[in-house]
């Protein structure tokens, strides 16, 4: 017992140590103010429009589906054919997101759009995004009160409106695009509650090492691609 309390002091004196070193905390300091990249891919780092192509590339290669749209105006029938292509009800669930109030659901009267929070019974939801990462593929989605995170993982299908001009080459460029903005775009440099990064469909391979798509969150990502 003597020497297992001996060695929970040793373990604790030196975290102690560490604690309250001036050198540490100073490095410490300077790295949380300055963030500090590590190595970056180079490919990644091209030219805006070829961001975009990889964007696309590496979203399918991760089984989410990507459609080009000329605007918000397209949106309405983008959804009502992509879920009409599945046979699935034409109703969605849209967060209550200012950015998405441009769209002008009433074009397409027979889709039923209702809006808040994620319910058990919503099949299909819609959602903004804050940034698209070419590099892997991903979107950076931000939670707040008219962001409802539950709609990015209960329904089964998840849409997503992002437009061209969202899309950037890393996910430190993402962050540091987070942090110029702010939570909620007010340039205060507040972080939201939450972020996700989501790469593609729910998935996982701990069943006999094959894939299967909706473990954990929607079986369906499908990104409405918007020009700006």
């Amino acid at each position: 017992m003597a020497d297992t309390s001996s060695a929970r002091a040793q373990i604790l004196g030196g975290i102690r140590k560490a604690l309250n070193s001036a050198e540490g905390s100073e490095e410490a300091r300077q790295r949380l103010a300055t963030h500090p990249r590590n190595l970056i891919p180079a490919r990644a780092q091209l030219p805006h429009d070829r961001q975009v192509e990889l964007f696309a590339a590496m979203a399918t290669e991760v089984s989410a589906t990507v459609e080009l749209l000329g605007g918000m105006a397209e949106v309405p029938g983008a959804v009502a054919d992509y879920l009409a292509g599945l046979n699935l009800p034409a109703e969605v669930r849209v967060a209550p997101d200012a950015a998405l109030d441009p769209i002008p659901w009433d074009q397409r009267p027979t889709l039923t759009v209702t809006k808040g929070r994620a319910r058990d019974s919503d099949g299909a939801s819609l959602t903004g995004a804050f940034a698209g990462v070419a590099e892997t593929g991903s979107l950076m989605l931000l939670s707040g009160a008219e962001r409802p995170t539950t709609l990015n993982f209960l329904p089964d299908t998840h849409i997503v409106v992002l437009r061209r001009g969202q899309i950037v080459g890393t996910m430190e460029d993402a962050w540091d695009r987070l942090r110029a903005a702010g939570a909620n775009g007010g340039g205060n440099g507040a972080l939201p509650r939450t972020v996700n990064f989501i790469t593609g469909p729910s998935r996982t391979g701990d069943i006999e090492m094959r894939i299967e798509l909706g473990a954990h969150g929607p079986r369906r990502l499908h990104i409405l691609l918007v020009e700006d």
